[in-house]
């Protein structure tokens, strides 16, 4: 552990600490330049993934220490979390504003001031981390939000980066939620043209991009009340699933191509109103919801990006997809009554930096598509920027993600990277029966 002031410009007042996991180097002489890992979310803690970790970046210890920190407000670095007291489907189904109350009841019982868990703050906090335990120069990962964190970081000190790789760019400049409708359809676009071409799925499930949007109208016209069995528990329960419930799990598998296989038949069964595999899907990542501090995500996304975001923006540029409003339609709302920090109007500036660095972007990703990688590498100098296809929101999840971040690491340049790997990538064949591909 490591304490920081809440209000480091007062250097007063409440102290946090900061929860520091370190895995050693296997080497007897380990490189002096550890691998920080930055996590996403906002709202990972970095430090609660070590075992994970540990095991994605084995090639990395070989030479280096990796360094994971729970970002103030996350993990075990004074989290503010947020969690549904609920063991039911009926938190899945939630209204607004329940939501709002239940946010409502955790903002008043935290013992914090919730507009000192900012980006630029954390990244100062970061840097104390980094003195303190040695380090003259440092590498940074930083996968989805952890890109912003790790420009953000080289923005403010980056005299100690040796180099940097940012997976899945979500830039300062975002405005989360402004695009994420525009970013989820494209790549469901790519998901139904990738049906339409393969003759199996197409046989299977033909005429599948009318079907979705048909099952979305016709849920937002008339939602459907249906008996489903909790996929943990096991318990049965009466809900009421919307539109925007079937949208919000469209999204969430459309994160990685081997959920995203699954969308055509669950489309099928949702069109007689067999909800249960597609609500097991939205259980199917429970363990990263339960490392989610919403409490910072809202600190960091209300004063970072909704400021700067009307829901008429939000509208406009949603209105010609299929997830409309439905995705994180409210978060404009929870901003409206969590405290907003202090952001200075340059740090939505591009970040200009001269650091080598490797951007990945999965060509698949809803959330961060390669146009995002394009408009943060030409500001950076010795940056390299890999889109790998039929990779979804996180290129390290592949093997030649791996190889890529390995190698560039090893060589603190992606000049002479080699990149062919990407050529060998493909999208896993869609699941046709209850058994899998056909």
């Amino acid at each position: 552990m490591f304490e920081v002031y809440e209000n480091r410009a007062a250097h007063s007042g409440r102290r946090i600490s900061l929860s520091i996991v370190a895995l050693p180097s296997l080497s007897p002489e380990p490189r002096p330049d550890p691998l920080f890992f930055l996590a996403g979310g906002p709202g990972q803690g970095a430090a609660q993934m070590a075992a994970q970790v540990r095991e994605i970046f084995r090639p990395i210890l070989r030479q280096r220490d990796v360094i994971l920190v729970d970002q103030r407000g996350t993990g075990r670095s004074h989290p503010l979390d947020c969690h549904s007291p609920s063991n039911s489907l009926q938190e899945l189904t939630e209204s607004d504003a329940q939501s709002l109350g239940r946010l409502r009841t955790c903002l008043s019982g935290y013992d914090a001031d919730v507009r000192f868990y900012t980006t630029p703050i954390a990244m100062d906090d970061l840097d104390d981390v980094r003195a303190y335990l040695g380090y003259e120069q440092i590498n940074l990962y930083g996968g989805s939000y952890g890109t912003r964190a790790a420009l953000v970081y080289v923005r403010q000190h980056g005299e100690h980066v040796r180099s940097m790789v940012l997976d899945g760019v979500a830039p300062t400049d975002m405005r989360i939620p402004l695009f994420a409708a525009r970013d989820a359809q494209r790549a469901l676009d790519k998901l139904l043209a990738d049906c339409e071409a393969d003759a199996a799925c197409r046989s299977t499930h033909p005429g599948l991009a009318m079907r979705v949007r048909a099952l979305l109208q016709r849920l937002t016209d008339h939602p459907a009340r249906v008996d489903v069995m909790h996929p943990r528990t096991g318990i049965r329960e009466t809900v009421t699933i919307e539109a925007r419930v079937v949208a919000g799990v469209l999204f969430g598998a459309l994160y990685s191509p081997l959920t995203a296989s699954l969308v055509p038949s669950l489309i099928d069964r949702a069109e007689r109103n067999d909800f249960q595999n597609l609500l097991a899907l939205a259980y199917a990542d429970e363990a990263s919801g339960e490392n989610l501090s919403v409490g910072m995500q809202l600190s960091v996304l209300c004063s970072e990006d909704a400021t700067r975001v009307t829901e008429g923006d939000v509208s406009r540029l949603s209105a010609d997809t299929m997830f409309g409003l439905h995705l994180l339609r409210g978060q404009l709302k929870a901003c409206e009554i969590w405290p907003h920090g202090s952001i200075d109007e340059h740090y939505f500036d591009p970040v200009t930096s001269d650091v080598p660095t490797l951007v990945l972007s999965g060509d698949l990703d809803p959330v961060t598509p390669p146009g995002w990688g394009d408009a943060v590498a030409q500001h950076l100098k010795n940056a390299r920027h890999v889109t790998v296809p039929a990779t979804g929101h996180g290129v390290i999840g592949t093997p030649c993600g791996q190889i890529l971040i390995r190698d560039f690491i090893e060589r603190g340049t992606a000049a002479a990277l080699d990149v062919s790997c990407v050529s060998l990538v493909r999208r896993p064949p869609f699941f046709l029966t209850p058994s899998g591909a056909q």
